[in-house]
Parts: C-alpha cells; structure tokens; sequence
C-alpha cells in the first residue's frame, strides 16, 4: 500500500481492502452484465473499480477524498465508461448524477461510521436501485438481519427489511484490510421490492412510530407512542397489542399498526 502514496484520513474511516480474492468475490455477487448501471460509494484505492468498469456499461463512483480522486483519474483514464466524482455521498445529488431511466446497482465497503445514514438516504432514493451490496461492520450486519424477539432487532432492521429483500453473504477478517480495523466485517444485499409497501403518506408515519418507538425500546409501545403522538391519536381505538415492547413487533406488525393509527390520527384526517 505505500508503494501506491495513499496518504490516510483518519477522519474519513478510512480503512482500504487489499485482498484481490475478496474483491473478485464482492464483484461476482453483482452478477453484472454489460448493460449494468453500478454506483461505487467510495472507490478508494480503486480495487473494485477496476473490475466494475471491465464488467459494466457505466460507472458512476463518489469519491470524497481529493487525492484518492487524483489517483483514480490517473489510474483509470483510458476508460469512458467509468464517471468520477469528487464529494460527499452523503451531500451529492443522485437525480443529477444517476441519471436516464436505468435502475441502478450499488457496491460500496462504507466506512462504519456513515453506514446508517448512508443505508436511510439509498431507502429514501430506492427506486433509483436494484441491490445495494456494501460492505458493513459485522455486528451493523447482523442487526440489519436481525429478526424480532432479540437484541439485535432494531430501526435498520425494519427498514432494511421493509423496503428490501436483505442476507448477509458472508463475513471477512479484519486482515484483509489497511489499516487493519479492530473488528470483522461482513458483506451485505439488499434487493429493493419492486413494489411499495406503504403509500407516502404511511411511509411517513410508519418511520415515524418506528424511530420514535425503538428510542424508547424498554417501554411498552403504550408508553411510547403517547410520547410520539401525544394528542394526535387516540390510542383507546387502536385494535393492536401496546403491551409489546417495539423489538418483538414484526415489520408486517409495525405495517399494520401504522396504517391503524393512520385512521385515528387527527391532523391526517383533517388533510
């Protein structure tokens, strides 16, 4: 890796997979075609990128550190499938950069402390996307798995599994990467459902009694919601079990609560 001057930015998380066998395993995941659209959050060192552009019909890749583009632009220059942006992927516009009809597949190795904010903005811009494979922190991947009645089931777990088909691939050792990071990593997809579960207006509220109910995840969604809604509902008409405790409701059962809720929600009624 010095022999490539890759200057680190600890503040970006920045932590480089250099292990040629997982990049060719992440990459036959994909199961990329020559018409595939791929989306690289983080190029880095370009070590999946030089696969993707092989494989794929374009490649738009976000890069936010300055000379890890510069590298990249050197690196790759000879191909005009492969479209290199310098910014934030957190900050960039993806109708501006993803653009055309084409429903695009995601491939990143996140840096762990983005991952949740990263996973909310591919939800709300999902029908832009096919899959999303990203390479996670372990235990991030196994509560994005996680299933109700354990510890583990949380707000990336209803989300995750609200808009998406989502397995972990398998798992990868702290070793393969530079710097080596202090914990195992795993490779996560996520096969968006083609059809929406929630109109918009449920959407909102479903993330709504999700978020507001998992901050409070000891209290019984009773407690909680009084908290969430206060006055805005009337929870003596709501025909669900408020005794549970949010990790031990489904996401079919946070699905069927919303739109319950939704019929006694007093401003939506108004509107």
């Amino acid at each position: 890796m010095n022999k490539t001057k890759v200057y680190l930015k600890k503040s970006l998380g920045q932590n480089f997979l250099r292990d040629e066998n997982i990049a060719r395993k992440i990459i036959s995941s994909l199961s990329l075609n020559s018409d595939d659209y791929v989306l690289e959050i983080g190029p880095g060192t370009g070590m999946l990128t030089k696969y993707l552009i092989e494989q794929a019909k374009r490649v738009v890749a976000v890069e936010i550190d300055k000379n890890l583009v510069q590298k990249l632009l050197k690196q790759f220059c000879t191909y005009d499938n492969l479209f290199l942006y310098h910014d934030d992927i957190l900050k960039i516009s993806f109708k501006e950069i993803l653009r055309g009809n084409q429903s695009w597949k995601v491939v990143a190795n996140l840096p762990y402390h983005i991952t949740s904010p990263v996973l909310f903005k591919l939800f709300d811009h999902r029908t832009f996307f096919d899959s999303a494979t990203l390479m996670i922190q372990k235990e991030v991947a196994q509560r994005i798995v996680a299933q109700p009645k354990s510890k583990n089931y949380g707000i990336l777990s209803v989300f995750s599994q609200l808009y998406a088909e989502v397995k972990i691939l398998f798992e990868i050792s702290h070793h393969v990467f530079f710097p080596k990071p202090e914990v195992s990593s795993a490779v996560v997809k996520w096969k968006f459902k083609q059809t929406e579960p929630l109109d918009q207006q449920e959407d909102d509220l479903f993330r709504r009694i999700v978020k507001g109910s998992f901050s409070q995840r000891r209290k019984m969604l009773r407690n909680s919601l009084r908290s969430v809604f206060n006055n805005e509902v009337d929870l003596t008409q709501i025909n669900f079990d408020l005794e549970q405790r949010p990790e031990d409701v489904s996401v079919q059962g946070f699905i069927e609560l919303t739109r319950q809720i939704k019929r006694f929600h007093t401003t939506l009624i108004q509107d």
